[in-house]
């Protein structure tokens, strides 16, 4: 049966309450009394704030007896400041919950300033390390409703936010079970006035988050099963999205490769994103688009411990070019498609702060889920790889 924007919709019960459809932001107010949440605060960024989408859900909200009020000082890469201003503004306008609306900045800020409302411990007490978030007080977590506007990190359906310290210009991982949202509006008509390279940035993100998830090795069929079809998704529906930025077919497809991502990557990531994330954090260069310019150096680089499931992916993916070889000719011929660069100069990054980087990459958490060990030694080579365009 073909694909049509009426076909497009359902309710899907995981990892939480999904309402996906075009057309479902008009829901919000009645998913926040679903969720308990009588006076929510709004978590997004600036540009959001500004636009119809916004300012309409906020009316909307408050015809249907549910006063909004919006907080948007968030950076592209949201730092520890905007959660701390964030707080604030949630305990004086006595909110009880937050909707945290936007793409990935804006979903994990909202989260981290849900998570946040009630602890009294500071919030990098509450890192992704081992038991660490057995320390929060769950009953101090404030319900969260998120609404996607694109469809990248898949944060909606994440138990995570990812926060930039500005004293050590490091990102860091909050995590905790509470911290997954209550409900998720999936609208695909939000991600319309996306332009096409933060479509394509966002998509790329999501095919890295499958990619990796994958690539993972460890014993988890459930989010292998996930990524596989994450990735079909993507190859078919990405060109399309930045080619056809009203096809609400194209869009709907990769918000759910989106999540589907973000699910998947509970069972690892890898040297793509331990790359990356010192250079968003130092450089506050775009997430999906510094995974896309690393992905080829990092593929090449696991080549013989990821073989034969490359095999595998290459002929569901209906590749030209069989195995790892073909997975990287696609991931070539993705970013020239959209433009992207081949390398760390198009992202304005030079080698100067490699040995520190490399230094971040290695105690980064998702290193631990790269098939191949690596060490600073290693991922400076590979940043000198990226850098001078060798994939090798």
């Amino acid at each position: 049966m073909a694909l049509t924007v009426d076909s497009m919709r359902g309710n899907w019960s995981w990892p939480t309450s999904v309402r996906f459809g075009v057309g479902r932001i008009a829901e919000l107010a009645e998913a926040c009394k679903a969720a308990g949440i009588k006076s929510p605060l709004l978590v997004t960024d600036p540009g959001l704030a500004k636009l119809p989408m916004v300012r309409d859900a906020v009316t909307a909200n408050e015809r249907a007896g549910v006063p909004t009020r919006v907080f948007s000082d968030v950076k592209p890469n949201p730092v520890a400041s905007n959660v701390e201003a964030g707080l604030k503004a949630f305990r004086d306008g006595k909110h009880d919950g937050v909707i945290a609306w936007g793409g990935g900045s804006a979903l994990d800020a909202g989260k981290v300033i849900a998570f946040m409302t009630g602890q009294s411990r500071p919030m990098w007490d509450f890192e992704d390390i081992g038991d660490w978030w057995t320390r929060a007080n769950p009953d101090g977590i404030a319900k969260i409703i998120a609404v996607p506007t694109t469809a990248g990190t898949g944060s909606e359906v994440g138990r995570a936010g990812v926060i930039a310290d500005e004293t050590t210009h490091t990102k860091k991982v909050i995590f905790h079970p509470k911290m997954m949202p209550a409900i998720v509006i999936c609208d695909p008509a939000l991600t319309v006035g996306l332009p096409p390279h933060i479509t394509a940035a966002t998509g790329m993100d999501a095919l890295v988050h499958c990619l990796e998830a994958f690539c993972a090795p460890f014993h988890h069929p459930f989010a292998d099963g996930v990524a596989v079809e994450g990735l079909r998704l993507v190859r078919e529906w990405l060109p399309v999205a930045v080619s056809e930025p009203a096809n609400l077919v194209a869009r709907g497809q990769m918000m759910a490769a989106a999540s589907m991502g973000a699910i998947a990557f509970q069972k690892g990531l890898g040297a793509i994103h331990s790359l990356s994330h010192p250079v968003g954090a130092l450089y506050d260069t775009h997430h999906g688009l510094t995974n896309a310019v690393f992905m080829p150096y990092v593929l090449a680089f696991n080549r013989k411990a990821i073989a034969e499931k490359m095999a595998y992916l290459s002929r569901v993916l209906d590749l030209k070019t069989p195995g790892v070889d073909g997975v990287i000719e696609w991931s070539l011929e993705l970013r020239h498609r959209f433009g992207m660069p081949h390398d760390l100069r198009g992202l304005k990054v030079g080698p100067e702060r490699f040995q520190e980087m490399s230094e971040m990459a290695a105690v980064d958490p998702t290193a631990g889920g790269n098939p191949v060990k690596v060490d600073p030694p290693i991922l400076k080579k590979l940043y000198e790889n990226a850098l001078e365009g060798r994939v090798q």
